[in-house]
């Protein structure tokens, strides 16, 4: 049995990369959550916050639902 480690590292290499993207896009979606509930308790709008959480949703939701396409297909 061989082991092509060159493979092996670069889907390591890519799996921690997408991971820290996808967490890092799910953390901006938070924090823009929090920050239309901040603006709302001090009486302003935060309109372009909330677009922008829901845009980072999204892409999350996104690139889930391709990973889970590559792996069934």
């Amino acid at each position: 049995m061989k082991i092509d480690w060159e493979a092996l590292g670069s889907v390591f290499g890519v799996s921690l990369v997408v991971t820290v993207a996808l967490v890092a896009l799910f953390t901006l979606g938070i924090m823009g959550l929090s920050r239309q509930e901040r603006a709302t308790a001090q009486g302003g709008s935060a309109s372009l916050a909330v677009t922008g959480a829901y845009a980072c949703f999204a892409a999350c939701a996104a690139a889930v639902t391709y990973g889970i396409y590559l792996i069934v297909a």
